[in-house]
């Protein structure tokens, strides 16, 4: 139901795929990310690695950060009785006062309402739209300068605040696929390879997580390639700076396909290993 009451008529079923970028000696990475079908919401986000150099896990704060979101969706007196249309500012701004930790995130939720998709987006993370085997939106990167995003954080001057944060309001309809990820996606594969690989897996008949994992696979076997033409890398040319191949990071995605309503709905996941 939307907040007048009506059955809507699109829903999301979304899957992932979430890869360390150091698999052994830190499993759990720097990224965190939800999946809230009920509530029609995903939401990324990437600690900023920069903090590791003052001995904080900005991995920590990044996964309290989401869970925090996650449990503002399921918890909130008006989401939690479908009385409102889930508005993903306000949830990212609620998360990030409760989120008490050192460190410092980027962050990107998106909810589809019944008039489009929601989306806010601080940082470097993002997502794509893709309709009829071709990209028609994607959120831009948000930076004070090369290779420093904007990141939510409470611990010093230097971090900000949800208001800092990029709001976009996209229309879709049925059949449209939705990438969201951090950067380690988009710093490493082009949107003409994810077009390409989203296309040709659709065709095949793959799902959401195996589309997903095929991505997240791609883009960290081109992070440690260093002969790899890669976004970063050009990027980095057009600042001066000099950067062969891939960039190596975590890699989180989420593919989500836009369908009609009227099937089961789980109430989501929260993803973190143990």
């Amino acid at each position: 139901m939307d907040g007048n009451g009506k059955e809507r008529p699109l829903k999301l079923i979304a899957k992932s795929n979430y890869i360390p970028k150091k698999r052994d000696s830190k499993p759990l990475g720097d990224d965190a990310h939800f999946i809230c079908e009920e509530k029609h919401t995903i939401g990324v986000a990437d600690g900023v690695g920069g903090c590791a150099k003052n001995g904080i896990d900005a991995g920590e704060y990044a996964r309290e950060l989401m869970r925090n979101c996650f449990m503002f969706l399921l918890t909130h007196e008006n989401y939690n009785n479908n009385e409102e249309i889930v508005d993903p500012k306000l949830v990212l701004t609620q998360a990030f006062k409760v989120t008490n930790l050192a460190g410092s995130s980027t962050a990107c939720l998106i909810t589809l309402a019944p008039d489009g998709l929601n989306i806010v987006n601080v940082g470097d993370s993002g997502c794509l739209v893709m309709r009829n085997r071709r990209v028609i939106f994607k959120t831009p990167i948000q930076q004070h300068y090369f290779n420093r995003p904007y990141q939510l954080g409470i611990t010093g001057t230097n971090f900000d605040k949800p208001t800092s944060a990029q709001v976009f309001k996209v229309a879709v309809k049925a059949g449209d696929i939705i990438v969201a990820g951090t950067d380690g996606l988009f710093d490493n594969l082009p949107i003409e390879v994810i077009e390409f690989i989203v296309n040709v897996k659709k065709e095949k008949g793959l799902d959401e997580h195996e589309i997903a994992t095929i991505l997240s696979d791609r883009a960290y076997e081109t992070s440690i390639n260093t002969l790899a033409i890669t976004p970063f890398m050009e990027a980095s040319k057009k600042v001066g700076r000099i950067h062969y191949g891939g960039k190596k990071d975590d890699i989180t995605v989420i593919v989500a396909s836009v369908v009609p309503s009227g099937e089961w709905l789980a109430v989501g996941t929260l993803y973190e290993r143990d």
